[in-house]
C-alpha cells in the first residue's frame, strides 16, 4: 500500500494536506512498480480535482503499473477551518467521481476502490448511504476509513456485498476472524515501517554522531537485506551475460 501522506512525505517532505500533484505521486508510483512485483494499492486521495481530474488519475496511475486505487469523497485539499474539521463532498459529487474512475480504466483488471470516511465524520447512517451508492455504480471495493467499532462495521457489511478494506481502525478491530466474516479483506495497519525507518535513520545519525562506531550499529540492514533490496544478483548476472566476453562479442 502506498499511502498519500507517505507520497507527501518522501517525495517533499511535508504533511499530508494535499500539496502533491499527481504527476509527482505517479512518478513514484511508477518507480515501486518498476523495482518490485508485489501488487502495488495506492491512495489516490480525491483524484486530484473534480470527477475530470478523477479521470486523468486513473489513466496516469494505470499507466504506472498500480494493481489498485482508492478514490475518496473527502473533501481536499481541506478548507481552513479552525476546529479543524474534515467536511465531505456531496454524495451525488462522490457517485459522479467513482462513475469517472471507472471510465477512465482501460485495464479490466485494476482495481477501483471507492473510499469513505463518513463513519468518522458524520455517522454510520451517511457511511451505509455512500458505501451503497458506490456499491450501485460498479466499483471493486469500499475502503472504510475510521471505523471505531464492531457493530459499525457489521452494519455497514450488512449492506453491500463487494470487499472491504479498512483503515485508521481502532483497536476493537484488530480480529482477523471478526473481520473476515465481515467482508474485510485488506486491514491497514497505520504506516508504521515508514516511521520505523525514519525513527532508525534518526537514531543511527545521533549514534554516530555521538561516537558509536559503525560496526556497533545493531539494526543496520544485513549485507545479504541489502543485496536483495538492490538485485545484485540480477545485475550481476546481466553483467556477465552481456558486458562479459561472449555477451560483448554475440552477433
Amino acid at each position: 500500500m502506498f499511502a498519500g501522506s507517505i507520497a507527501s512525505m518522501t517525495v517533499l517532505g511535508a504533511p499530508d494536506i494535499v500539496v502533491l500533484t499527481l504527476s509527482e505521486f505517479a512518478d513514484q508510483a511508477h518507480r515501486i512498480c518498476r523495482a518490485g512485483e508485489l501488487p502495488l494499492i495506492v491512495d489516490a486521495d480525491h483524484g486530484y480535482g473534480n470527477a475530470l481530474n478523477v479521470m486523468r488519475t486513473v489513466e496516469a496511475l494505470e499507466n504506472a503499473g498500480v494493481a489498485a486505487l482508492t478514490i475518496e469523497d473527502t473533501e481536499l485539499p481541506p478548507a481552513y477551518d479552525s476546529s479543524k474539521a474534515r467536511r465531505l463532498i456531496p454524495v451525488a459529487e462522490g457517485i459522479g467521481k467513482m462513475r469517472a474512475a471507472l471510465e477512465a480504466r482501460r485495464d479490466p483488471g485494476l482495481v477501483i476502490m471507492g473510499r469513505t470516511s463518513a463513519a468518522a465524520i458524520t455517522g454510520i447512517d451517511e457511511a451505509i448511504v455512500r458505501a451503497r451508492a458506490y456499491q450501485e455504480v460498479g466499483v471493486d471495493a469500499i475502503f472504510l476509513a475510521g471505523m471505531k467499532t464492531r457493530d459499525e462495521l457489521a452494519a455497514i457489511a450488512a449492506e453491500i456485498d463487494i470487499p472491504i478494506m479498512l483503515g485508521g481502525a481502532s483497536a476493537e478491530l484488530s480480529d482477523r476472524a471478526f473481520l473476515a466474516a465481515h467482508g474485510v479483506r485488506i486491514a491497514l495497519q497505520g504506516h508504521l515501517p515508514f516511521s520505523a525507518g525514519v525513527g532508525a535513520v534518526y537514531e543511527t545519525l545521533k549514534a554516530l554522531r555521538d561516537g558509536t562506531q559503525p560496526a556497533d550499529i545493531s539494526h543496520a540492514g544485513s549485507r545479504e537485506l541489502m543485496a536483495r533490496v538492490l538485485r545484485q544478483d540480477d545485475y550481476g548476472r546481466w553483467t556477465d551475460d552481456y558486458l562479459g566476453d561472449d555477451g560483448a562479442t554475440t552477433g
